[in-house]
């Protein structure tokens, strides 16, 4: 069985002063502290909620 593809996110940016969808796509994204990173399956739907917040996210390699 292939190993699903994944990626590293990064939080780069703080939810203080954003608007209330922001804070709830960076929980989804299970980020909720400045510098925490954590790996997600490379799926569109985790493309998306990246997309929506570029300024506060970061892939990292």
């Amino acid at each position: 069985m292939a190993k699903a593809k994944t990626i590293k996110l990064k939080q780069i940016g703080s939810p203080i002063r954003r608007h209330e969808k922001q804070r709830q796509i960076l929980i989804g994204l299970g980020l909720n502290k400045m510098h925490k990173v954590v790996e997600r399956q490379d799926t569109p739907e985790v493309r998306g909620a990246v997309a929506k917040v570029p300024h506060l996210v970061a892939v990292v390699d």
